[in-house]
């Protein structure tokens, strides 16, 4: 098991970052252009299939909510720069939204400055992708290498009994491949089981929002704004080991095939373990 927090790599990956920023924002990084697959699409390109929630409701203050923009846009430059074929799904498909206040164009808990996420929103592969997200029935574990589930504000009101999408998590482990989830999308570890009927979490360590940083958006909401806390209900798994970084800083664990961030901030960080474990 090992754990990762802002070290030297982080400076390299702000770097590579601020530079695929201003090629993609510029329209020179298309996503789909032949070229830069060529030069970086290695023979058998590995495959990630994205899990991302279908848009919904907030119960504690019907603000429309859905995926963490930041999560989804930040692996997705990653794995586009080693050449990695990548698919986006949901529990039902078709069209989903991001949270508004994770767009840098003017979201509170967004920054400006994120340069990816604002060229993702708007560049037409993408683009394209998140308007016609394949349903979760589709999904074929032997066509893909690793599952990213992603978090947000809706994963608590729509994955938390998506015994499907717990089942496929489960599976890729089972397969000897990649679950890998981020921030809100770590909820699945809370009920997805493996073949042999035990919980994947069980004597895994892994992390996701903290409590600490559920405390920042309960007061800039000024109400108790998820159902349940990440960090509370791991703690009622025997065996599993909880961890967690400063709140809002980078911070991923991998723990065999297992791999997970804290939250929006951990999105690059993350996806550099995927590609550290696919080889």
């Amino acid at each position: 098991m090992t754990n990762s927090t802002e070290t030297q790599s982080i400076a390299t990956n702000r770097r590579q970052l601020l530079a695929g920023s201003l090629a993609l924002t510029a329209g020179l990084m298309n996503l789909s252009r032949p070229a830069l697959a060529q030069s970086t699409t290695p023979a058998t390109p590995k495959r990630i299939v994205f899990i991302v929630s279908n848009p919904a409701k907030s119960p504690t203050n019907g603000m429309d909510i859905g995926f963490w923009l930041p999560e989804l846009a930040h692996p997705w430059w990653a794995f586009n720069q080693k050449g990695y074929q990548m698919t986006i799904a949901s529990p039902k498909g078709g069209v989903v939204m991001h949270d508004k206040i994770s767009d840098p164009d003017g979201g509170r808990f967004a920054n400006p400055a994120d340069l990816i996420s604002l060229g993702f929103k708007t560049a037409k592969p993408t683009r394209e992708a998140i308007e016609n997200t394949k349903p979760l029935s589709e999904i074929k574990v032997e066509d893909f290498d690793a599952v990213f589930v992603i978090g947000g504000l809706a994963p608590p009101v729509t994955f938390t009994n998506d015994e499907a999408l717990h089942k496929l998590f489960a599976a890729f482990y089972d397969a000897g491949k990649l679950s890998v989830a981020i921030c809100h999308g770590s909820l699945v570890l809370l009920k997805a089981r493996l073949a042999n009927g035990k919980l994947l979490a069980e004597g895994k360590s892994w992390t996701g929002y903290s409590n600490l940083e559920e405390d920042v958006v309960d007061k800039a909401m000024n109400v108790k704004f998820q159902p349940y806390r990440i960090e509370d209900e791991a703690m009622k798994i025997p065996g599993t080991k909880y961890v967690q970084g400063a709140p809002y800083k980078p911070f991923a664990v991998t723990d065999g095939r297992l791999i997970t961030g804290q939250q929006g901030s951990s999105g690059m960080l993350t996806a550099e373990h995927v590609i550290r474990a696919l080889g």
